[in-house]
């Protein structure tokens, strides 16, 4: 079978039609250059080139070989370079999960940072709740994920991205709009669109903390398990819900926002903030070249550690 050198020598000549110029082109002499093209053209039994004292030129089969030659080193240096890439992590496929909220506030940011710096690289985007992406990263059927606050998860590896906290989602024209802030215990006994036990867990603790600190319990409406769901049932005056800061961005237009105020200690429980998460052990180049892209381009965040959980496990 024929080499690639042996293509490369055949297409140089070919083209310079002159064999001291072709092989001051690959940087070789002109010995090892004729070697070269006597042995493809016994491995193709066929003469390829015309010579005389003064030209060299192709013949018929020269002529039906060059176009294929050109075709098959363009491909060789091409599937070079693409496993090149791969390998180097700037090419390839992630798979990203993200949350409902994540989604419209981080995520845009993420992929505009990929774009920019990893344009080769292709991601597949998947919407799940934090504690589906956490389950997803140890079975490595996701990548990277985007999620809210974690504890611990063995092999999870999170970085804070962005600090978040809740409001209170109301109604346009309830009586509790004043622009001033709302304290819990003003929600004590209003109807609660409140987050589900089972696929957010996180948000329905956190709400039940908040609760607690005033030593009181909400009275719970409805649940959903999705924040925009919170928000549309909000909308339509079916009560009010306590939802992340991020999501004011994407709220139907008829529901306002409160920032939740009081008693002291109210900003310590009060945080729902959002997370990259991913496998250290990863054995895809791409993961580490897209988390080192993203995590390179944050503006400080105060606050922000990158930690090794150990046992970790989400809410949401």
């Amino acid at each position: 079978m024929f080499s690639l050198i042996q293509l490369e020598s055949f297409v140089a000549v070919a083209e310079e039609l002159h064999f001291g110029a072709a092989a001051e082109r690959l940087n070789m002499t002109q010995p090892p250059l004729s070697r070269q093209i006597q042995l493809l053209e016994r491995e193709l039994q066929a003469k390829l080139f015309i010579r005389t004292s003064r030209n060299v030129a192709l013949t018929a089969a020269g002529e039906v070989l060059l176009p294929n030659a050109r075709r098959i080193l363009d491909m060789s240096r091409k599937t070079s370079l693409e496993v090149s890439r791969v390998s180097t992590g700037e090419s390839g496929t992630v798979v990203v999960g993200y949350t409902s909220v994540a989604g419209q506030s981080v995520l845009p940011e993420f992929l505009a940072r990929a774009a920019q710096k990893l344009p080769e690289l292709t991601m597949v985007l998947r919407e799940a709740v934090s504690v589906d992406q956490l389950d997803a990263l140890s079975k490595g059927t996701i990548d990277i994920g985007l999620l809210r606050p974690v504890v611990h998860r063995s092999g999870i590896t999170t970085c804070l991205i962005r600090k978040d906290r809740l409001v209170v989602a109301l109604p346009e024209g309830h009586h509790l709009v004043t622009g001033k802030g709302v304290l819990i215990k003003e929600l004590v006994g209003l109807p609660l669109m409140m987050y589900s036990t089972s696929e957010a867990r996180y948000f329905y603790d956190l709400v039940l903390r908040l609760f607690d600190s005033v030593s009181a319990k909400p009275t719970i409406s409805q649940v959903a398990s999705q924040i925009p769901a919170l928000m549309a049932l909000v909308g339509v005056g079916l009560g009010v819900s306590l939802v992340p800061a991020s999501a004011m961005n994407f709220a139907p237009n008829n529901v306002v926002f409160e920032e939740l105020i009081g008693p002291d200690g109210l900003a310590d429980l009060n945080h729902s903030d959002i997370f990259l998460a991913w496998d250290e052990s990863s054995s895809n180049p791409a993961v580490k070249r897209l988390k080192d892209v993203f995590l390179d381009s944050l503006v400080s965040v105060e606050g922000a550690v990158i930690s090794h959980n150990e046992d970790q496990r989400p809410s949401q």
